[in-house]
């Protein structure tokens, strides 16, 4: 049976968290793994409204903590999948914080998840295809390669010299 294709706006999640007290650490900052943890939340939910399926974190790309988010902030977590490939699907998440006193909001982190759609026993189903629209999702989605082959590369998984997407960032053809 032919699996369906989706569009990046159906498996597109926000959600919204109040930085609490016991969300934070002594400097009264939001703890980065508890940053972490809605993250994985958050992207686990796009990957499964992409699949329909149960789905498992394979893995997460760079996450760095730039400016703090206070307690008392609203953050705001965004998360679409970029591309599936046979049964995994890159999720890229976007984090927002913004004080409601003050009304600043600022762009906290982004990161990329890789997620593994998963039958009833565990093992690795295939996932819709994804049609990118949007020319920030065509982008995405072209980047996702790159990335995908990065990741194989660095797990080695891949070798260096059969991630033919990387090498044409470095060498021209």
């Amino acid at each position: 049976m032919a699996v369906k294709q989706k569009t990046p706006s159906e498996s597109c999640v926000t959600m919204t968290e109040l930085v609490l007290p016991n969300d934070t650490n002594t400097l009264h900052n939001l703890m980065g793994g508890k940053l972490m943890h809605w993250m994985d939340i958050n992207t686990a939910i796009a990957a499964q409204k992409h699949s329909n399926r149960i789905v498992v974190t394979a893995s997460a790309d760079n996450i760095s903590f730039g400016k703090p988010i206070s307690l008392g902030d609203v953050v705001t977590l965004t998360a679409k999948v970029t591309r599936s490939f046979n049964s995994s699907m890159e999720v890229y998440c976007e984090v927002w914080a913004e004080s409601i006193p003050s009304g600043k909001k600022f762009k906290s982190n982004s990161a990329y998840f890789t997620f593994v759609a998963v039958d009833q026993s565990g093992r690795p189903i295939d996932v819709p295809e994804l049609v990118p629209e949007t020319d920030d999702e065509k982008e995405q989605y072209a980047g996702a390669l790159r990335r995908r082959q990065l990741r194989l590369v660095l797990a080695k998984r891949m070798k260096p010299e059969d991630a033919t997407e990387l090498k044409s960032i470095f060498f021209a053809e």
